[in-house]
């Protein structure tokens, strides 16, 4: 199914760019004040950025995607350009992370917001490349953006003048799904579990458990991904590293064969506050949609804050067993119960008893 063309934050509209649209693109690619850093870059004339709003029409038309209109939801007014946009970097396919926003926007946090938006976007829905953007070491602002939205630095790339001197190039992890694990890639998966579970996470465990015990659990789901019933899904930094981890799990019922349940859904907790957790859920949900699956559940402690943090991926609350699950004598918590549909209908109960 084709994925949404619109996408909302907590205060932004994030959508398509129209013909109306000409007068703020112009406005903001000939801004000299909002090229500080790269002046080289700016259009060097009103027509040059009429034809640049051009072709962005052309991409949103041909290809389903690429820089679009930055609203502020309260006032449904635009602010900004930005978005992904498909391009060679260096001899390699990428999708590219951008952003422009207008004078006033500046210093709220609205690039960050936008753009962890559009990353988890990508993995869910764009073409299945690596997410980049590069910024200019001096713009510290445009790098703490990025990385808040789950991109690493990963050296640098020359653009603009020789003498300007290199800029920093971040990438967003790369998801892989797994129905078997190397050596190297489960012991990886155990760091993770462990870290997450000693930081206090609901993956199983309380704090301290044995490494034994944790891989003995791993092995479990290591039966079902060779049976074909568990599917993993991870992140991976551009080193390699494992910094997020899921597993889909089928239900044997055939009655249940359109469904997945996400188990052990975990995120390095030293990178907590970089858009993991989204991009991961964006992940999972794109390689669940690949094998035709239209409705997802999991099962959330409560008394984590982690239902609102599923609500914003898109789930409801359908079920709650009070007190079922006992973390220590006298603390008693309840497994909430959570779904989305992954076919774009609507989450609503049939009402057949």
């Amino acid at each position: 199914m084709p994925g949404p063309r619109e996408i909302t934050t907590n205060r932004l509209t994030l959508r398509p760019p129209v013909a109306g649209d000409r007068s703020l693109w112009v406005r903001l690619h000939r801004d000299p004040a909002l090229y500080e850093h790269t002046p080289w870059a700016m259009p060097t004339s009103d027509d040059e950025a009429s034809r640049g709003f051009d072709d962005c029409l052309t991409r949103w038309t041909e290809g389903g995607f690429d820089y679009g209109v930055v609203e502020e939801a309260s006032a449904r007014a635009g602010i900004g350009v930005g978005g992904l946009r498909r391009r060679d970097l260096e001899g390699e396919d990428v999708l590219n992370l951008y952003y422009r926003l207008e004078h006033d926007a500046h210093g709220r946090g609205l690039g960050r917001e936008a753009a962890r938006g559009w990353v988890a976007h990508a993995l869910e829905w764009l073409p299945d490349l690596p997410v980049v953007a590069r910024a200019r070491g001096v713009d510290e602002a445009s790098v703490r953006a990025a990385v808040a939205a789950g991109l690493e630095p990963a050296g640098t790339v020359v653009e603009g003048p020789a003498d300007q001197g290199p800029s920093t190039l971040l990438r967003a992890p790369r998801f892989t799904a797994h129905d078997w694990f190397d050596e190297e890639t489960r012991e990886r998966v155990v760091d993770l579990w462990m870290a997450v579970n000693d930081s206090g996470g609901a993956v199983g465990f309380l704090p301290g458990a044995p490494r034994a015990d944790v891989t003995q659990t791993l092995a479990v789901h290591e039966e079902g991904m060779a049976d074909g019933t568990t599917t993993a899904v991870l992140l991976r930094w551009p080193d390699s590293r494992v910094v997020a981890a899921g597993f889909w799990v089928a239900d044997r019922n055939p009655l249940l064969g359109h469904t997945r349940t996400a188990y052990r859904v975990m995120t390095d907790p030293g990178l907590r506050g970089r858009n993991l957790g989204r991009l991961l859920m964006a992940a999972m949900h794109r390689v669940a949609r690949d094998q035709g699956v239209e409705v997802a559940v999991l099962d959330v402690r409560s008394g984590l804050g982690t239902t609102r943090f599923y609500e914003v991926c898109g789930y409801v609350e359908v079920g709650r067993v009070p007190g079922v699950i006992r973390v220590a004598p006298g603390d008693d918590r309840d497994s909430v119960i959570m779904a989305r549909r992954l076919d774009g209908r609507p989450m609503v109960a049939d009402d057949r008893a």
